[in-house]
């Protein structure tokens, strides 16, 4: 009777239907368009510019890769790759830099993270989530300070929220 049992099982798991089996194999991502990264990054540019700061933006996507960069005219010659690195740095570890920046002081058992390459723990790095769903990241470089780095990135953000969430 315990194989008749067993028999039965495996037909009845080998009879369901192949979108049941594609489920479990797969799955579905939300990611921004360009035109909603790139509102992003020029809110954000606004926002420092407004500020006084002459800043780089970078937005990525929930994976890293770079979906745009904006650099202001007088922004430093370092600060498109480091807006890059910060927005990755937060993509990638699911964090807000300042977070990791505090995470991985030195002497903690984290510090070794900021080792790694591209990593920038330092503020200016924001997660893009919305309607329960990572989006991607946005990078600031430029402001005088990460806080300020980040409350510009904050306004980029803050432009696209409602695009997301619907």
């Amino acid at each position: 009777m315990k194989n008749v049992f067993a028999c039965l099982l495996a037909a009845a798991s080998l009879a369901s239907p192949p979108s049941t089996l594609a489920a479990d194999a797969s799955y579905a991502i939300r990611l921004m368009t360009p035109e909603t990264a790139l509102k992003a990054a020029s809110a954000a540019l606004a926002a420092c510019r407004s500020g006084g700061f002459q800043v780089a933006v970078a937005v990525v996507d929930r994976s890293g890769q770079i979906q745009v960069v904006l650099r202001d005219r007088y922004a430093g010659a370092h600060t498109p790759d480091t807006a890059i690195n910060k927005a990755w740095t937060a993509a990638s570890f699911k964090t807000n830099t300042t977070d990791l920046a505090k995470a991985t002081q030195a002497g903690t058992p984290s510090s070794g993270i900021r080792e790694i390459p591209r990593v920038a723990a330092i503020g200016g790095g924001l997660l893009i989530e919305a309607a329960g769903a990572p989006y991607g990241a946005i990078g600031i470089s430029g402001a005088p300070s990460g806080d300020l780095d980040d409350k510009c990135a904050r306004a980029g953000v803050d432009a696209i929220l409602d695009d997301l969430n619907l």
